[in-house]
């Protein structure tokens, strides 16, 4: 029986949606937008020279087709990335109704998501007067503070000091639909900041906003204050059933590596292994070894986006991606004939755009399917221009599985 290995790449776009013109970076719209492109364009220009140098080299993901899809998807110039593909590859546009993570992944999965998400308007004050006091109900504090749209970063070194006086939760939103609760490891309490979200996040669910995450901090006003990788999503739970769920009612079992757990609020997950990113590889390769037959390995790797992208970090961006390259690479000799492993995004975050949020762009979809038998993909070629739904509609044929939705299968 088969395996499959769906691996995202967070947020590595290569650029032209077609619908672009309708999301926005502020008052930007994210026409032209390309991380990848823009971050080869960079490298090629000695643009991104902090703790790298020279072209972007991404010497496995251009053998699977990375250049081949970037150039299906965008007419944006780059350099280099032209070797003959040796995998099956194409790009991907999504149709959900939002360049955020839950509606790249539930999508890629096989389900677009069917409605609006609600986001908070960049203005302080962000929230409702009776949302900003339920939360600070929830928490057991005099109110909240930020609640505006903010960095991560900026809001705890902003508020840091004032949370740790009045144990105020430092609550603040972004472009995407999310709500985001930072607050103290140990002044606050991880435990009590973990419930605190999931206490409040049925109400937020409520008015169809995607995600509260809990953003837990550690440090003093005097030294700095660093967020930790105890941050979780409390997201809401898929309204139909998708990959995940198709492979477990077959009796395959799931796997979940990095944020994916979350995302899908453990629907259809058998196991679940996080941690920073190279943890994950560790992870994914321990995978490809001891994954039972049938079975669907799903994992995310979220630093690209969460460390790069958002910060608008080029070199960070460029050291991120020549690392997985690298780490991918020891890997893709070790899946056994009959597996297949799909490479893809579930949204762009062009770190040399404007702004901080994501951006709209299509995906590279590569696939890896050593030793295929007749009927199934072929070592190398063009899938073309797909339908984000179409990955999981794929990935559930290959392990023989019903799938359900608006997908077409590309094997």
């Amino acid at each position: 029986m088969a395996r499959a290995f769906l691996v995202v790449m967070d947020s590595v776009g290569i650029g032209g949606a077609p619908d672009a013109d309708r999301f926005y970076n502020g008052d930007l719209p994210d026409l032209g937008a390309n991380t990848l492109a823009h971050i080869a364009q960079a490298c090629a220009e000695g643009r991104a020279e902090d703790g790298r140098s020279g072209p972007l080299h991404l010497p496995n993901l251009e053998r699977l087709g990375l250049g081949s899809a970037m150039r299906l998807a965008s007419a944006v110039p780059f350099p280099g990335l032209t070797a003959e593909p040796e995998g099956l590859w194409g790009c991907a546009a999504e149709i959900s109704p939002g360049k955020d993570t839950p509606s790249g992944h539930w999508e890629l999965a096989g389900l677009p998501v069917p409605w609006n998400w609600h986001f908070f308007p960049d203005e302080t004050p962000a929230f409702p007067a009776d949302l900003s006091a339920f939360v600070a109900e929830a928490a057991g504090a005099p109110g909240i503070l930020g609640d505006c749209h903010a960095s991560g970063t900026d809001i705890i070194a902003r508020y840091g000091a004032e949370h740790m006086k009045t144990g105020a939760p430092i609550c603040y939103t972004s472009a995407d639909s999310v709500f985001q609760i930072a607050a103290h490891e140990e002044s606050f309490g991880l435990n009590r900041l973990l419930d605190l979200c999931q206490a409040v996040a049925p109400r937020l669910h409520a008015m169809k906003v995607g995600r509260v995450i809990a953003r837990p901090f550690v440090g003093t006003p005097e030294s700095g204050f660093t967020r930790t990788t105890n941050r979780r999503d409390f997201a809401i739970t898929p309204p139909a059933k998708l990959l995940t769920n198709w492979v477990q009612d077959a009796g395959q079992k799931v796997h979940a590596i990095g944020k994916i757990g979350d995302i899908f609020t453990m629907s259809g997950i058998d196991t679940l292994k996080k941690g920073p990113d190279a943890e994950l590889m560790q992870h994914l390769a321990e995978a490809v070894e001891t994954a039972e037959e049938g079975s669907l390995t799903f994992a995310n790797f979220v630093e690209f986006d969460s460390l790069y992208g958002h910060r608008r970090d080029i070199s960070g961006y460029a050291r991120a991606l020549e690392w997985f390259d690298h780490e991918i690479g020891k890997i893709l000799p070790r899946l056994r004939v009959g597996d297949i492993l799909v490479l893809t995004a579930d949204h762009g975050n062009d770190p040399s755009w404007p702004g901080t949020d994501h951006t709209r762009e299509q995906v590279p979809v590569l696939v890896a399917a050593p030793g295929q038998t007749p009927g199934q993909a072929p070592g190398a070629g063009s899938l073309g221009a797909r339908a984000f739904a179409d990955v999981g509609v794929s990935v559930a044929q290959h392990l023989g599985v019903a799938s359900s939705g608006p997908g077409r299968s590309f094997l």
